[in-house]
């Protein structure tokens, strides 16, 4: 299985986005969003809605909890 920050940056490229567009879409600091890909820090909860909205995915797909059950 992927780890978090793996999948945090799958998300992102599957939907063609740079760590800028990102930051511009949800107002997040790319620098922190590139420490989460890199499994440098966690997102808190309320970084993960915005990642999850600005993805157009749920909370569950966002950390791979769908993937999980599925297998």
């Amino acid at each position: 299985m992927k780890n978090y920050g793996e999948l945090l940056k799958i998300h992102r490229l599957s939907k063609g986005l740079t760590l800028k567009e990102v930051e511009e879409k949800t107002g997040i600091n790319n620098g922190s969003i590139s420490r989460w890909e890199n499994s440098k820090a966690i997102p808190g909860i309320n970084y993960c809605e915005m990642l999850a909205d600005a993805y157009e995915i749920s909370l569950d797909e966002l950390v791979g909890r769908n993937i999980e059950r599925a297998n």
